[in-house]
């Protein structure tokens, strides 16, 4: 089943899709296989660096987007910009699916669905008809 509407909540671990509607949702949850997903930078390593983005991840992020038209993108790092990123350099045509990306911590499913259906009419009334 998919809506038109979609947000989803994602860090480096895992991600949680809701296709919504004002009366239902529908809930996937989407977990990365990479191991051990530490991104910090590493205080005392040679290099510093932050392991890669999980592109494999963000496909199947997208994967359970698909059918949905405008995507609301949250999370509480920088795992939504760089999924963003990826469906911008890998997917354009879809990047224009992406109506509104918000830093949000650690909601519950159900604070999580009343966000989007705020936003999701928020954009709504922003987008032309």
């Amino acid at each position: 089943m998919s809506h038109y509407h979609a947000i989803v909540w994602l860090d480096h671990r895992e991600a949680k899709v809701f296709h919504f509607t004002d009366a239902d949702a529908e809930r996937i949850v989407v977990r990365s296989h990479a191991p051990d997903r530490h991104l910090h930078h590493r205080a005392g390593t040679r290099t510093g660096n932050r392991a890669p983005d999980d592109h494999d991840f963000f496909e199947a992020v997208i994967g359970a987007l698909h059918g949905a038209q405008e995507w609301l993108v949250v999370g509480p790092g920088m795992a939504k910009t760089a999924f963003v990123a990826h469906v911008r350099e890998r997917h354009p045509a879809e990047a224009p699916r992406i109506v509104h990306v918000e830093t949000v911590d650690h909601p519950t499913d159900g604070e999580l669905l009343r966000l989007a259906r705020k936003r999701a009419v928020a954009v709504d009334r922003m987008l032309p008809s």
